[in-house]
């Protein structure tokens, strides 16, 4: 089964306002997988569960034609509402279904968004619709392997980042955990001999507090926490507030660095 868990509005606005954009260390890697696998041109890219369109805007200068698929018209609404260039597109379709004929696509995608695919069904759809030697690129990154700092704080932040995943992961579920196996069941599953995974893409985001609070209520599991107990919910905010104020970092506007590393799965159809 696939999964359905960014559909409301404001989840939508929310997703769109904190989640980062793809790096640009991450695209330089697809891109260039694209060319050793395929070559040029860069004809047709397909951004699945692209929710309000940070990876479909990345990849627009690249290609002909981008088209974001996502299953959630509110994901879609806002994605549709923010500037970008005129070869973009977005259409509702699930990641097992896609609306494009075989053999027409150079490149599939999704960032963040795999682990909540049907595996066998959306890579066998990705196998349909590829040209021959068009490519899968998958990319995320695990949430255990974040750190958090700051040049005001007194303490060390990543504790505040381990609080909070000791906090949501019980409102996480088995795709949370694909997830931060960097897609490995994923990966055994790609049934192309040429597959390969690139890890440990160091990539380092500047963010204010108040934008770190917003990025941690995009999550699902946030989301689930504060359908299950909405005052909960606002309370842990407020604690993680409280906790970056007692490491010296006193403002909502001080900057934070958070690190991440990044992995993309990579591989090409055969001729």
């Amino acid at each position: 089964m696939s999964f359905r868990l960014f559909e409301g509005k404001e989840h939508a606005d929310i997703y769109q306002k904190y989640r980062f954009d793809p790096p640009d260390e991450v695209k330089s890697i697809i891109l260039s997988y694209l060319d050793k696998k395929k070559g040029r041109p860069h004809v047709l890219a397909v951004d699945l569960g692209c929710g309000t369109g940070q990876n479909t805007r990345v990849l627009a200068p690249h290609f002909q034609e981008v088209v974001g698929i996502d299953v959630s018209e509110a994901q879609l609404a806002v994605a549709r509402r923010v500037p970008g260039s005129p070869n973009i597109s977005y259409r509702a379709s699930p990641a097992e279904d896609l609306p494009f004929e075989d053999g027409s696509v150079d490149l599939v995608t999704a960032a963040s968004a795999a682990h909540w695919f049907n595996t066998n069904a959306f890579l066998k759809e990705a196998e349909r619709v590829l040209k021959p030697r068009g490519c899968i690129a998958l990319l995320g990154y695990s949430t255990t392997t974040c750190e958090l700092h700051c040049k005001k704080g007194t303490g060390d932040l990543t504790e505040i980042l381990t609080e909070v995943w000791d906090c949501l992961m019980p409102y996480g579920n088995k795709q949370v955990e694909v997830s931060n196996s960097m897609l490995q069941e994923i990966l055994e599953a790609i049934r192309f001999p040429e597959k390969e995974r690139v890890e440990n893409i160091a990539v380092k985001t500047r963010l204010a507090v108040c934008d770190f609070l917003g990025y941690v209520q995009s999550f699902s599991m946030y989301q689930a926490y504060s359908k299950a107990d909405p005052e909960a919910a606002k309370t842990m905010i407020q604690r993680i507030r409280q906790r970056f104020v007692e490491m010296g970092v006193s403002s909502a506007e001080n900057e934070l660095e958070i690190w991440q590393k990044y992995f993309c799965v990579l591989a090409s159809k055969p001729e």
